[in-house]
């Protein structure tokens, strides 16, 4: 068996198309432009090159952006000030604080000062909470767990027999920004979740009896290919950079997945890079026009 590769690359630009026509329309019927703030505090270099990124697909898909590149000291009572300027703001509809912030800074404060109706990232506890819940809704999903259910569900047009709801589904780690938000994702589509850490027993044992695994743990290649249950549609989340004077650029990039051995047991597993990444982007654009018909919903305009 040779999976299927769940190519997010071509996943995200079909989303992003369908986000750019959706704006467009926005802009036609109610002359409301969405905007995307970023907020960026400190010099990290891979989340400098990740908000341009964003910025650079907010333009693809007209919207607007707004970028807040602040010193690493600032204070919490000035970050607070700016993220509720942001707030006022009726131009802005969607608001990100990259994570994660020095460790000076109240992360859990930080982002319960933003605006529910502007929450993108989806990681308000109010937001967080009622996607525990049963019978309730987020108004926002956490973009990485969200672009992984929605290749899952593109998984379920390329294997045969798979589907989501009644599967057997680990989720490797437990953070606040993925693993465990896809775990309540997976519970609301009727799976059956084990959420595998540290200090779990036997994650061979359970990796073999799963449908569905997520992989977010950051470890390179720490799942090996034959822990693979024959069939399994697999999404690696993780994305390491690992030095290697043999590659062009003098390093690769590796996920939790021994992906050379495990495309020949799984029925579809997701790249490392050009899997996860790609539609990281894509929902929180997603989530940016959701922000804006919120706005105009409620009669909200710049």
């Amino acid at each position: 068996m040779t999976a299927k590769l769940l190519d997010g690359k071509a996943v995200a630009a079909r989303i992003q198309q369908e986000v750019k026509d959706a704006v467009d329309d926005m802009k036609a019927k109610h002359g409301v432009t969405p905007g995307l703030a970023a907020v960026l505090v400190g010099e990290n270099p891979a989340s400098q090159m990740y908000v341009k990124m964003k910025r650079n697909r907010c333009a693809e898909a007209g919207i607007e952006s707004f970028g807040h590149e602040l010193p690493a000291d600032i204070s919490q009572e000035d970050l607070e000030a700016i993220i509720a300027d942001l707030n006022a703001d009726p131009r802005v509809h969607g608001i990100l604080v990259q994570l994660p912030l020095p460790d000076h800074l109240d992360e859990q404060q930080v982002l319960q000062s933003l605006s529910l109706d502007k929450d993108v990232d989806g990681f308000h506890p109010i937001n967080i909470g009622r996607l525990a819940m049963k019978g309730r809704e987020p108004d926002f999903i956490p973009a990485t767990p969200y672009g992984c259910m929605v290749l899952l569900q593109e998984a379920e047009k390329l294997v045969d027999g798979f589907k989501i709801a009644g599967s057997n589904a680990a989720v490797l780690g437990r953070s606040n920004i993925v693993g465990m938000p896809m775990s309540l994702l997976l519970v609301k589509a009727n799976a059956t979740v084990t959420v595998v850490h540290s200090r779990t027993r036997d994650i061979p044992g359970i990796i073999q009896n799963s449908d569905i695994v997520i992989g977010a743990m950051g470890r390179p290649e720490m799942i090996k290919g034959e822990w693979f249950k024959e069939g399994a549609v697999c999404i690696d989340v993780a994305t390491v950079k690992i030095d290697d004077p043999s590659a062009p650029k003098g390093y690769v990039w590796k996920g939790d997945f021994e992906f050379e051995k495990a495309k020949e047991r799984v029925g579809a597993i997701s790249p490392v890079p050009g899997g996860v990444g790609p539609m990281t982007i894509a929902m929180l654009l997603k989530n940016t026009l959701r922000g804006a018909e919120i706005a105009i919903a409620k009669g909200i305009k710049a």
